[in-house]
């Protein structure tokens, strides 16, 4: 499977704090509105990944620390040519995510891509 995701040092850096408050994480966005539309943080034993769900990629946490970033199959294909690109910011986390207390949220932002899976050029003016 392709990787599809990648993150910033921030996120990286909560990831691993809530790893070791919480164990193993998964991270799930379902593509809804609202607070469905968020990157949502859960202990892989509380929430359910079924079959309508696809993993993107993962966030390497390092000492084998690994987070899998899980999204709606309609959502897949959404980030058909493109890369999630998991980020942190002040404000408050969306729904349950293990975040919500830490006065800070975890956000989606998107790096387009061709088919070939290498970044787009940006147009010259």
């Amino acid at each position: 499977m392709d990787e599809r995701v990648e993150s910033t040092q921030a996120a990286r850096a909560m990831l691993g704090e809530l790893w070791d408050g919480n164990g193993p994480l998964l991270i799930h966005q379902s593509g809804g509105c609202c607070d469905g539309s968020a990157p949502m943080v859960f202990a892989v034993d509380e929430f359910r990944v079924g079959d309508a769900n696809v993993r993107l990629g993962t966030v390497e946490l390092g000492d084998g620390r690994d987070v899998p970033v899980w999204v709606s199959d309609g959502e897949a294909r959404v980030w058909e040519n493109s890369v999630l690109v998991l980020d942190l910011e002040p404000g408050r986390a969306a729904g349950f995510s293990l975040e919500g207390s830490t006065g800070k949220r975890f956000v989606s932002r998107v790096r387009i891509t061709g088919a070939d899976g290498a970044a787009c050029p940006v147009p010259q003016a």
